[in-house]
């Protein structure tokens, strides 16, 4: 077989190792707990998702962990965590 191909089949493996319990096999990248970090901004879900200009249900899905967010919004809410207030204020001047 091609190297691809071992390459595919290994890390098939690993996944299906990792699915049954393994988790030496596998690894899971945690994204932002979005709820903390708007619980530091003292704002309802849908006050925060329009202070940040995404959707409700969006923010609603990160913080139940349906989904994650992308990279830009990763970014975004890691300036939220690290200083509410100047994230937030920064973001409105922005928006004009």
């Amino acid at each position: 077989m091609t190297k691809a191909f071992d390459k595919i089949a290994a890390g098939l493996a690993d996944a299906i190792a990792y699915a049954e319990g393994d988790t030496t096999k596998g690894r899971v990248a945690a994204g932002p707990d979005v709820k903390a970090i708007r619980a530091k901004t003292r704002l309802s879900q849908v006050k925060f998702a329009a202070k940040i200009r995404v959707p409700v249900a969006t923010l609603r899905d990160w913080e139940q962990h349906r989904r994650s967010p992308d990279a830009p919004a990763r970014t975004l809410l890691g300036m939220v965590d690290a200083d509410p207030k100047a994230a937030l204020a920064l973001i409105e001047r922005a928006a004009g």
